[in-house]
């Protein structure tokens, strides 16, 4: 079997969103008017810009002895929540940043890399006068979504976390889509899945951003390398005859590229179409350097 080859994709620049600069473990950020500062375990080099660049921010993340937590300062009050918008290819994706105790703000401008060309394809067979069916599976507060919809698509959001479908549904508002755009599911993924498989669906595009590890409301524990070779499983048989694609983002930092490629391949086997996978960049504003932030591997016809 050939070697794969590690692909970058970098997220292009946008007026709602810059990483200004990164370095000593830290990233430096512009989320609308606001800038942040972040733990970034990858950026091991020096930062770039004065440090009164990085005085100057409005909310700092200091983060605890436990992965994933933390709190936020901020030196000045801040709004509790603020529209960001990113300029998609079939209209602009409105979303609210707010900070969150997970150290992000609701929204992952790395992957607007996948945002693009999931739209692109949506587009391409709405143009044909077909309508895609898109599932997105743990997502969280529905950019992706909100992406496929305005692009043409049939979107069914999953996500376990009635808190994030809420968040969701504001983005949906904020985009300016009617209430039927999106059907919203709060469920357990794998439970979702398996219901889907027995009832005979299927779907033209899946997204998939599991966590690395997650609880459900009835005590379902999600745990990445036990339960996604099962989940892509599944996703499989729900992929329609003439599928577009499958998007997988993980930000599991002890896999690789490489074992996501190998599972994609053995998994769509028989489907045709390329597989891709490396790592979601951002490129810093200050230098031009490129910061990876995750792992991802796409399949499309």
């Amino acid at each position: 079997m050939k070697s794969p080859e590690c692909r970058l994709l970098v997220a292009a620049a946008w007026s709602d969103y810059a990483l200004l600069d990164s370095g000593a473990g830290a990233k430096l950020e512009r989320y609308g008017g606001f800038r942040v500062i972040r733990p970034e375990p990858q950026a091991m080099w020096r930062q770039t810009l004065p440090e009164r660049e990085w005085l100057a921010a409005d909310a700092i993340f200091e983060a605890g002895s436990a992965e994933d937590s933390g709190n936020w300062r901020c030196p000045k009050p801040l709004l509790e929540s603020w529209p960001i918008s990113y300029p998609g290819r079939s209209g602009s994706v409105v979303l609210a940043a707010r900070l969150t105790p997970f150290r992000h703000l609701g929204l992952f401008p790395e992957q607007a890399s996948h945002w693009d060309w999931a739209a692109e394809k949506v587009a391409s067979v709405q143009a044909a006068g077909r309508k895609a069916r898109v599932l997105n599976l743990f997502g969280y507060t529905g950019a992706a979504s909100i992406a496929a919809a305005l692009a043409g698509a049939e979107v069914t959001h999953v996500d376990a976390s009635k808190k994030a479908i809420a968040w969701a549904k504001e983005n949906q508002a904020l985009s300016g889509l009617s209430e039927r755009s999106i059907r919203w599911i709060a469920e357990d993924a794998v439970a979702f899945l398996r219901r889907e498989v027995r009832r005979g669906k299927s779907y033209d595009g899946i997204f998939l951003d599991p966590p690395k590890f997650g609880r459900g409301d009835q005590g379902q524990v999600w745990k990445l390398f036990d339960d996604l070779p099962e989940v892509l499983g599944l996703c499989r048989q729900l992929l329609a005859p003439e599928a577009l694609f499958l998007v997988l983002t993980t930000y599991a930092i002890r896999a690789s590229f490489a074992s996501l490629h190998y599972l994609l391949g053995e998994t769509l086997s028989g489907l045709g179409g390329k597989i891709e996978s490396g790592e979601i960049c951002l490129a810093e504003q200050a230098t031009g350097r490129v910061l990876p932030t995750a792992l991802y591997g796409r399949w499309g016809r």
